[in-house]
């Protein structure tokens, strides 16, 4: 990996490997990246797994096995902006199998890391100089966990 920009570290309890293979499954333009071990001396035991790099969508990652001391929650998520109803399904079922669906396109994956699976369209919909779109839309997804993108827009559209 090049050292210009930056990289997202994720804190694992002992499933990096697992974590990074699980994220590079699931996106396109993934790839898995070097590994690194404990040595001698370190807080876990030698040789274990200590880091695994990846990318996920063209994003770059480490997988940090850490220990339990931090868990992940809502307060960072990463939001997937989906072209269609196909892509929205894919990605909700992909990262809630094991994990937990939430309100509002919000899920949380099987290791705890929180993701928000939104239709691209959902950005223009809530930014629009109508009120009363924005307000028919916002109505309609605060309804939803997975979101359904035709009855978006119909609520947008006021049908």
């Amino acid at each position: 990996m090049s050292s210009d920009g930056f990289t997202t570290c994720l804190w694992f309890d002992g499933r990096a490997e697992e974590a990074a293979a699980h994220y590079v499954s699931v996106f396109k333009n993934s790839r898995l990246g070097r590994v690194t071990h404990y040595g001698e001396g370190a807080p876990r035991p030698a040789g274990s797994v200590l880091t695994v790099e990846f990318e996920a969508n063209g994003q770059r990652f480490v997988a940090l096995n850490g220990g339990p001391e931090f868990k992940f929650t809502e307060a960072v998520s990463f939001q997937i902006l989906c072209a269609d109803q196909d892509e929205i399904d894919y990605y909700w079922n992909s990262l809630t199998e094991g994990g937990e669906p939430g309100p509002c396109g919000w899920l949380k994956d099987r290791f705890g890391v929180s993701w928000q699976v939104v239709p691209a369209e959902l950005i223009d919909m809530i930014s629009d100089s109508d009120p009363q779109k924005v307000a028919r839309a916002t109505a309609a997804f605060m309804s939803m966990g997975k979101f359904d993108l035709a009855a978006l827009r119909k609520a947008y559209a006021g049908e």
